[in-house]
């Protein structure tokens, strides 16, 4: 009997290895090369560009994702939000709730801002095999009963204006699908919010913050949180652009800017890096990495042709794009890891004390050997308790 049942246990382990390693797999082929490469808009994206104008935050068209985690129920949305320069845009992301009956009083949403996966449609978090993958902590907010919302960002998934490091533009959609939840009466979502979001996602998070006052006043922000984020952006470039991870993500940031206001290229980048930056910025972070490090390891050192501190207008995109301008009304959580390769420590201990400087509260949580791929999974054990220490509770009282 000993015998069976431990091989029994074998048998059930070894099938639970297999599964993963299919379902990791299939995860693997429906982000790899040859699926990207060949995406074209599935027709609830393409749908996008049928929309009529709407108010920001109203939901245009959604459809139940049948893979949501254990206890939750899940929906693929495209809603209206604004860009930087007040126009409509029809955006993408997904809502995911408890299935259990909703209190009384509502859930409190959690708006994630995603890291980066790239700019293109077809990178958009929400077209994976497994859409919820990306969301850092999300098993756990939906246990605490929170009902989570994620954004692509605009131009990712439906088609749209560039929203890359464009700050105004991915704090609306993180507010603005917020706001959508509410009108899924399934979800139970109240108008409390907390703000989440790690590297590119910090730094949307931050401009959502400051911008929720007068952008959403009926939401009732209560907390912002962000892992690693994109904060000072003229010093991260910098301090990137020497290697194959800082030409990457400088090819994003460099081609949204020229997409949305106007920039020229030729003004900051060699003839090598204007003539490269276009391919990079259409690839994928995820599943075309090796393809955009092919494009990219040759610009090292030969990217940048001036000086991103001093030359205009980049200069000055940069600043308006670089969150702290203003303090927050709510409590502040910053993680940090101190190996980040990426965004540097220093950077965002910088941004952190600016903060308190004008008046945000902050709790700064510095973790040791962590880089910037695992920051947001290791801050969750602090982050939680916090959020119920400044009273950011899934459910009212």
């Amino acid at each position: 009997m000993r015998l069976g049942r431990s091989l029994l246990r074998v048998i059930v382990t070894v099938l639970v290895v297999l599964g993963a390693l299919v379902s990791w797999a299939l995860l693997d082929r429906r982000v790899d090369e040859g699926a990207v490469e060949r995406w074209e808009a599935p027709g609830f994206y393409a749908a996008a560009a049928d929309a009529p104008s709407g108010l920001p935050g109203e939901l245009w068209r959604s459809e139940p994702i049948l893979s949501a985690p254990d206890g939750a129920q899940a929906w693929r949305v495209l809603y209206h939000s604004r860009d930087v320069h007040g126009q409509d845009v029809v955006t993408s992301g997904t809502v995911i709730a408890p299935i259990a009956p909703a209190p009384a009083g509502g859930r409190t949403i959690v708006s994630w801002g995603h890291p980066t996966t790239g700019a293109a449609q077809r990178c958009a978090p929400s077209l994976n095999l497994d859409p919820f993958i990306l969301i850092e902590g999300v098993q756990d907010l939906l246990r605490h009963g929170y009902v989570v919302v994620a954004t692509d960002y605009t131009g990712m998934g439906a088609a749209g204006p560039d929203a890359y490091l464009v700050g105004t533009t991915a704090g609306h959609n993180l507010l603005d699908i917020a706001r959508v939840a509410r009108q899924i009466p399934a979800a139970g979502a109240s108008d409390r919010l907390v703000l989440w979001g790690h590297s590119q996602g910090g730094h949307a998070v931050l401009f959502a913050a400051q911008d929720a006052p007068t952008y959403a006043p009926e939401l009732h922000l209560e907390a912002a949180a962000v892992a690693a984020p994109a904060t000072d952006l003229g010093s991260l470039l910098n301090a990137d652009i020497g290697d194959v991870s800082g030409v990457t993500i400088g090819s994003y940031a460099f081609s949204a800017y020229a997409s949305v206001y106007g920039a020229d290229l030729n003004t900051i980048l060699t003839p090598a890096g204007v003539a490269a930056t276009p391919a990079m910025a259409n690839l994928c972070l995820i599943g075309q990495n090796s393809a955009l490090h092919t494009i990219a390891r040759p610009l090292i050192g030969h990217y940048l042709s001036a000086d991103l501190a001093t030359t205009q207008p980049w200069a000055t995109l940069l600043a308006q794009n670089t969150p702290g301008a203003t303090p927050l009304t709510v409590p502040l959580f910053i993680a940090q890891g101190q190996s980040d390769q990426l965004v540097k420590p220093w950077i965002t201990a910088e941004f952190a004390a600016h903060e308190r400087s004008i008046g945000t509260t902050v709790r700064y949580d510095s973790i040791p050997d962590t880089g910037h791929g695992l920051v947001a999974l290791r801050a969750l054990k602090t982050l939680l308790p916090w959020l119920t220490e400044v009273g950011a509770t899934a459910t009212e009282g």
